[in-house]
Formats: C-alpha cells, structure tokens, sequence
C-alpha cells in the first residue's frame, strides 16, 4: 500500500472515529451502556490507529518514505516553526567524548557531530521509530555503513561509519535498541560514531538537543525555527542552529570576499570573523562559510 493510501486512510479512521463517537453519545442518552466493554473497544481502537501511524513514522511532515537518499526532500514544505518532543529518547552511545563539532571542517561542512566509539561498540536509536535506510556507501566514501532512522516525533537520525548493522530497512525500533557496532568506514580517520540529527532535510545540531558529557537531553523538547527568507540553493545551504538558522555558502568560481558578503547581506568583517580568516585568506573551490 502507497505512502498516499496510508494517509487517506488514517484520516477515514479518523472522520469514522469521530462519527462512531458521535452516534454512541446519541445511544449513551438513551440506554445505559456497559462502561467495560466500551473501554475495551476504545483501546483497542487506539492500538489499531497507532500501529498504522507506525509504519509511517510523522507521516503528517514527510512528502515520502524515500529510501534512495539521505537527504531527499527538496519538495518538503518546511514549517516556520515545529517544536520536538524529546522525552522517551535514549543516548545513542555511552561514550562522552565529542571528536568533532557541528559546522565548517576544513573547508566542508560538517553536519553532525563525531562522538568518539570503538570498533565493535554497541550503538542505540535515539528514540522510537522506523528503520528508513540501510546502506553501505564504500571504502573511504561518506558515511561507510551508516543508517537513517525516521522517528515518531518528526526527526531522522543518522549514524555513520559503523562496523556493522543490526537492523533492517522498514524495521520498527525502540529508543535504546541495538542498531549497529561502532567502526571506522566511509570517509573516517579513526573509529567513531558520526551522529546526525535532522528535520525534512535540514540539519541541526544535535548538541542542542543531546548532551553527551551528561548523557542526558538538553530539555523534554526542542522548537526548531526556519528562515524561509534565506532560502536553499546548491551554493547557500541551511542549518538550524539555536532558535533560528545558521546560513552557509559554498564557494563557487568567480566568488570573493566582498561578492559573498554583498549576497548574503553580511561584511567582510562578519565573514572573517564567523570563518577565522582574514581579507588576504584565498578561498578555495566547494570550501564552505559560515555567513550568519
């Protein structure tokens, strides 16, 4: 059955639910009715809906159940604002120390963080939801063995460069269950999980929301803001960062200091100062800055 089918359903169970509902209040006035039986019929009807809205996890926010790309929702419609609920979660490792921060890395950016993890160390989901990608991207290529996992609150999660994978495409997991061992493939120079966390596409910074020193969660929920002003492009990528949006440029041929700051409504100053660089710094092909 279609991503499209599971929808229009849900939302006849609904209008028969409410209808049904309405019809009982009726008979409810007339005869008395066996309160027993009708809780048992009313939670069993809350099972039925919630094993449907399982199998598409936040099927209200995502346009598919893709599972031929990371990041493939160019046709999403983001919202303004939509806040996540971050209780039931569990840390996807025990380990606590941060190897890499989100942001610009050597001229790329880096959308997650790497925690550091051995080879063979168990690695969690983060919260309860579905298994939408299990994939192997090859020796020294991104994310090596990674998986993509979309949760009931309306997050994916990634973990990259793991050794091996526990689980299966279309799975439904738990928060806490094993879904793969460390390990150090894909694009990796030393074993350790590479941790995302994103929303119809965007990534966010998942110390925002995971505090690993802690091991515990920043707090019971996340309002995460876009800024459609600043929109997406191949050169000017987006990230949430805090409360608002962080913007990004990707240097393209013929791009210099004081044409990017024109573009991105920022100056040079601000450039140098976001990037650590000065106004004699060569820039490089694909190198991406941070421009708010």
């Amino acid at each position: 059955m279609s991503f499209k089918c599971i929808k229009v359903g849900l939302i006849a169970v609904a209008a028969f639910v409410g209808v049904n509902a309405f019809s009982q209040d009726l008979i409810a006035r007339q005869a008395p009715i066996d309160k027993k039986l009708k809780s048992v019929d009313s939670l069993a009807l809350q099972k039925l809906i919630k094993a449907e809205q399982s199998e598409f996890p936040a099927f209200d926010l995502y346009p598919s159940w893709n599972q031929t790309s990371v990041h493939n929702y160019a046709g999403a419609t983001v919202p303004e604002s939509y806040t996540f609920d971050l209780t039931g979660f569990a840390m996807p490792t025990p380990s606590t120390r941060i190897t890499s921060k989100f942001g610009p890395r050597r001229g790329r950016m880096h959308n997650g963080i790497d925690v550091k993890v051995y080879v063979g160390d168990t690695i969690y989901a983060a919260f309860n939801g579905k298994i939408r990608m299990v994939r192997d991207q090859g020796r020294r290529k991104g994310y090596g063995k990674y998986i993509v996992i979309r949760h009931d609150n309306g997050l994916e999660t990634v973990y990259g460069h793991l050794s091996k994978q526990l689980v299966a495409e279309d799975q439904l997991v738990k928060a806490g269950e094993p879904i793969g061992l460390g390990g150090n493939t894909g694009r990796s120079y030393g074993s350790h999980l590479h941790f995302e966390t994103r929303f119809l596409g965007v990534a966010i910074n998942p110390a925002l929301m995971f505090n690993f020193e802690k091991q515990d969660i920043v707090a019971d929920t996340y309002t995460f803001k876009y800024n459609k002003r600043a929109g997406r492009s191949a050169s000017g990528m987006m990230v949430a960062d805090g409360d608002g949006v962080i913007r990004y440029h990707k240097v393209k041929s013929g791009d210099s200091l004081s044409k990017i700051a024109a573009q991105r409504g920022v100056s040079i100053d601000t450039l140098c100062r976001l990037n650590r660089i000065t106004r004699k710094t060569v820039l490089r092909l694909g190198q991406v800055l941070r421009c708010s």
